[in-house]
């Protein structure tokens, strides 16, 4: 985000990748509990004491939409920390029954943004909340769609505070089985997710036709049995528009066998569909011919090649920037865009297919 809050490096940065033929950036509009752009919402609500601006004034999102039509790139929105949130911050410390926990009664994880809690989104609160902040951005900005990731989720350890455990009572009859693995009890806890998920995806609809809903989560097996997210309903059902799997996987031989899963096959006959692929972070730099055996393997698939992260495409890698740079000109010519052009729905959903059996998972 330090790259795209001035506007002179923004520019420059979208041309860059305008020229490399780039045809997707997906920008962070909400983190840590706060909106990383000006929201009346959040602001009054007092979950952040300032309004998110660059370091000239400006609205980022905005400007970064408007420089991304101008050079034909698509700017979407990322509601990135979903459910989650930091401990200290306002959201988590002013409405603490809205958080969920584990069965011991801890309610913090620890995850890649470091700890943090788990706003319950079974809550009607938690749920109006996340609506009505993704309705803003939809509204405010007019941007082509907006995208999720695999932080509209719950692990599957949580779900056992007061609220969520009398619902599961009243719907069956008994309380929550005490193995949070329980397949009755995670398949309860994503439908409700997907229902969720359903009605979201109808709201953003109304507000704008034709957006675009994005989803980014994990494979499908780690992201149902552990996070709740039956992402391969959402697909079926025809609330999700576009799909990119994170899969940062070390080396190909362990990312090679996640490309032809069914669900992956079956996503990419219905929408437009690719792989999130790690372009490098500080402390674990990718290698560009391993993103390049990447990306022909995508393709061999019929897929499209997401990146994560912008910085990492060419500044965290082990070769110089201009060799990275080099290398992602001769891998992404004009006619192979890293993600296939948005087509409609050319057929009915397929009727939902039951869960996995849940097995132990190799992250």
């Amino acid at each position: 985000m330090p790259v795209l809050r001035d506007r002179e490096r923004m520019q420059a940065t979208v041309n860059q990748l305008a020229d490399l033929h780039f045809n997707r950036l997906y920008v962070v509009v909400w983190n840590g509990g706060m909106a990383y752009y000006p929201s009346q919402l959040s602001e009054s609500r007092g979950f952040q004491s300032f309004t998110y601006r660059g370091l000239q004034g400006q609205d980022v999102i905005g400007e970064l939409i408007s420089a991304g039509r101008n050079r034909g790139l698509t700017v979407l929105p990322w509601f990135e920390f979903g459910f989650m949130a930091p401990p200290d911050s306002e959201v988590a410390k002013q409405h603490r029954s809205w958080l969920t926990q584990r069965r011991d009664g801890s309610l913090t994880s620890i995850s890649a943004a470091g700890e943090v809690v788990w706003l319950n989104p079974f809550r009607p609160e938690v749920q109006q909340l996340i609506t009505d902040l993704v309705l803003e951005v939809v509204n405010q900005y007019g941007a082509e769609g907006i995208q999720f990731d695999d932080h509209m989720s719950l692990p599957r350890d949580f779900g056992y505070d007061a609220y969520t455990v009398e619902l599961y009572r009243k719907e069956t009859g008994k309380a929550p089985p005490a193995n949070a693995d329980d397949p009755a009890w995670v398949q309860w806890r994503a439908q409700r997710l997907t229902s969720f998920m359903q009605r979201l995806s109808q709201a953003i609809r109304a507000a704008r036709p034709g957006a675009i809903v994005s989803i980014s989560p994990n494979y499908y097996d780690f992201a149902y049995k552990l996070q709740l997210q039956d992402w391969r309903r959402w697909v079926q059902t025809g609330f999700a528009d576009e799909l990119l799997i994170q899969i940062y996987r070390p080396d190909l031989a362990s990312y090679l066998p996640q490309l032809s899963k069914p669900e992956v096959l079956e996503a990419r006959d219905r929408i437009p569909t690719a792989i999130a692929v790690l372009s490098g972070q500080r402390n674990r730099p990718t290698p560009l011919p391993l993103i390049q055996e990447k990306v022909d393997a995508n393709r061999q698939q019929g897929l499209g090649t997401g990146f994560f992260y912008l910085e990492s495409l060419w500044s965290l890698g082990p070769e110089q920037p201009s060799e990275r740079i080099r290398g992602l000109q001769q891998l992404l010519p004009p006619q192979n865009t890293p993600m296939p052009a948005l087509q409609p729905a050319a057929r009915p959903a397929l009727p939902p297919l039951p869960p996995p059996p849940l097995e132990p998972i190799t992250p």
